[in-house]
């Protein structure tokens, strides 16, 4: 299994969102950055799971957990010309975007902010999220720094 945690702004689609999807399963779409596409093309696979980070709000930071329940398959929206996430240069025969679709399993009782993070990053090995200028939107979490931010989270 791997572990990854996966930005949204909660203005655009938050923990609150998933959580009332049927199911509380969504497709994970919109990711416009290729680094992201791999990962999530090519590595994220079903069972996975994901830490839901809320960006681009104050404060930042994990508010749950998501399970991949299903493996990477062409973003529809990026064929939508009605959609902000419609690419005119996606071609259908060989797609540029992809997506995964999660599920809720865990919403945290409190955030675990990214000051609370920073505080802790000794205790976190080489954690993407910590790194300057790092803005991907979807990224690999090692063993040992999942399990570190579960006991931050109190789970």
């Amino acid at each position: 299994m791997n572990y990854w945690l996966m930005k949204s702004e909660p203005s655009v689609f938050g923990i609150d969102d998933l959580a009332a999807r049927p199911k509380k399963t969504e497709p994970w779409d919109g990711v416009r950055n290729y680094q992201a596409r791999n990962m999530m093309r090519d590595t994220m696979r079903r069972g996975d799971l994901a830490f839901f980070y809320h960006s681009n709000c104050e404060p930042p930071g994990i508010v749950g957990i998501m399970e991949v329940v299903r493996e990477g398959y062409p973003d529809p929206t990026q064929f939508d010309p009605e959609s902000k996430y419609h690419d005119p240069k996606s071609d259908l025969d060989d797609p540029r975007w992809y997506l995964v679709d999660v599920r809720l399993k865990k919403r945290f009782r409190a955030m675990v902010t990214l000051a609370e993070l920073r505080e802790h990053a000794g205790e976190l090995g080489e954690f993407a999220l910590l790194r300057k200028g790092n803005r991907l939107s979807v990224m690999p979490v090692e063993t040992a720094t999942w399990q570190r931010i579960l006991e931050l989270a109190g789970s």
